[in-house]
């Protein structure tokens, strides 16, 4: 339930920052890493640092803290590990690159619209 709540916040905090195609997986059947990874793009490295900063803050207020944070200075792919969700977010172009929909398919996706 822990990581359902935490993942809301997330989405939340990301759509506040005005993220654009956040995509949730499920990955809890397929891998130990977590139960959800929440993906997300932003424009440039403003928006994207913007994103974190909004997610860590309101997760924070909820009492959870980050395990690691990877990757905030260049800001084109960061990495916020919870240990129960994994958010990502990408720029435009490293997103594309990555892809990791693909790469985790055999993960769940399910709508955003399921944590609102």
């Amino acid at each position: 339930m822990q990581s359902k709540e935490m993942t809301k916040l997330a989405v939340e905090a990301l759509e506040d920052k005005k993220a654009e195609d956040i995509s949730i997986i499920d990955i809890s059947e397929v891998s130990v890493l977590a139960d959800y990874f929440i993906i997300a793009s932003g424009n440039n490295k403003s928006q994207v640092q913007a994103m974190i900063d909004n997610v860590e803050e309101k997760l924070g207020r909820a009492g959870f803290v980050p395990k690691q944070i990877e990757g905030y200075n260049s800001a084109n792919w960061i990495l916020m590990d919870y240990g129960d969700i994994i958010v990502h977010v990408f720029d435009k172009e490293n997103r594309l690159f990555y892809d990791l929909e693909r790469i985790w398919r055999d993960g769940k996706m399910i709508s955003v619209e399921e944590f609102r």
